[in-house]
């Protein structure tokens, strides 16, 4: 039964070995991330009439950066693993033992756009609006490391295009969920943000559109998603990270409704301007 889908070989996790030091595909797909983001913004930046400088879309970058490794470890092991964490306390800094939490990640990120806003003397909604088209490439880079890792299937299905992932004990075939973030965290919602902010939109309102696109993508492929092993959810109706996805929703949908009834009505050139 398993010959009729396809079956995944063994990758190696390890995408280059330099002596004793060891770089990983999941990393380096967040290096990507990064770099791309870093050459987009600066691109924005020296489009902006000098509003925004490349020193200044450096700090904000490389404070998100840390706010997300941070965030998203902290928000792992406090969202998926903290029976683990008051059993271990010290697991909390064995990052190779464990994985990293969009949505801790995404606090991470919102506490270093709060500090940068501060340092830059700019507001909050500037600085964020600013920065959420930037996101969703690293986002997908994220999920292609996830998939070459072998790591983060879906439930069994038997779907035409049903993956047999060599790490799963199983052997059963399973959604490529990963595949399916990485098309609609991060080609779909690229496009959409992207797409968004080519017309005068009301400040806020670009944040805003990332919660709900995010959330709503999130939300639907975690049907399709394993749940992880070690959560208890409160109960079967939602998975932990839906759970987690609908606050952005309705935050979402608050700070657009917000924003338009404002009616602060700014490009992205705009936006930079501040």
């Amino acid at each position: 039964m398993s010959e009729q889908f396809i079956k995944l070989p063994t990758l190696d996790p390890v995408m280059l070995k330099l002596g004793p030091v060891s770089l990983h595909w999941y990393g380096m797909m967040y290096l990507f991330g990064f770099i791309f983001a870093y050459w987009l913004g600066t691109r924005r930046a020296k489009k902006s009439d000098g509003v925004w400088s490349v020193e200044q879309v450096d700090q904000l970058l490389f404070n998100c950066f840390a706010g997300i490794i941070l965030g998203g470890r902290i928000g792992d092991v406090f969202f998926y693993s903290f029976d683990r964490f008051l059993a271990d306390p010290l697991y909390l800094f064995r990052i190779w033992e464990g994985g990293m939490s969009f949505h801790g990640g995404l606090l991470g990120v919102i506490v270093a756009m709060m500090w940068t806003s501060y340092r830059q003397k700019r507001r909050f909604w500037q600085t964020s609006d600013f920065f959420a088209p930037l996101i969703p490439f690293g986002l997908g880079a994220g999920r292609l490391g996830n998939f070459i890792n072998g790591e983060l299937w879906g439930r069994v299905t038997d779907v035409p295009w049903a993956m047999i992932f060599p790490t799963e004990p199983s052997g059963l075939p399973r959604h490529p969920s990963q595949l399916y973030e990485l098309f609609l965290e991060g080609v779909v919602l690229f496009i959409i943000l992207n797409w968004f902010i080519r017309k005068p939109r009301p400040t806020g309102s670009v944040s805003a559109l990332f919660l709900i696109g995010y959330g709503i993508f999130r939300f639907l492929v975690e049907y399709v998603r394993e749940p992880d092993a070690n959560v208890t959810a409160a109960t079967d109706l939602l998975t932990r990270g839906q759970w987690l996805c609908v606050p952005m929703i309705i935050g979402g949908a608050m700070i657009m409704a917000w924003a338009y009834k404002r009616q602060d009505m700014t490009t992205q050139s705009a936006v930079e301007k501040g």
